[in-house]
């Protein structure tokens, strides 16, 4: 593959990931009841704040990393779908003093979508191990 390409890739991976972690960390230091008690008050059901705060955060781990890019890329696209449509898509593009938009969330889904299609093996420990378990099979 075309080692700019690779690099491209690298950059959204760890941006991405770092992204992710971080939005997970702060739900669970922000108060994850509170994060709870607002998914229900949109609709949602409250133990779904802990799947996204855990999914984010573990996610975020192994998207830095590099293990199991295309999984949790696609897993991060799917939450992305849901916060624009259940949360983002009333206050607009760039949202209002009321309400935030979903550029932020349309922009994570693009990196998400083009990292579940194209993966990331360029400093990725998932290439790693793969390449080892590949180097034991052919022996």
């Amino acid at each position: 593959m075309n080692k700019k390409y690779e690099v491209s890739l690298l950059l959204i991976r760890l941006v991405l990931g770092i992204s992710f972690l971080v939005h997970g960390v702060v739900k669970f230091q922000s108060g994850i009841g509170n994060i709870a008690g607002w998914f229900e008050s949109i609709g949602l059901p409250g133990f779904a704040a802990y799947v996204v705060a855990i999914i984010e955060v573990a996610g975020g781990i192994a998207l830095i990393l590099g293990l199991g890019t295309r999984l949790v890329s696609t897993l991060f696209a799917l939450l992305m779908i849901g916060a624009i449509v259940k949360a983002k898509w009333a206050g607009g593009f760039l949202g209002s003093p009321q309400m935030a938009g979903y550029e932020l969330d349309l922009a994570f889904f693009v990196m998400a979508l083009a990292l579940a299609i194209a993966g990331s093996s360029l400093l990725s420990l998932g290439s790693l191990l793969s390449a080892g378990n590949s180097k034991r099979a052919d022996a």
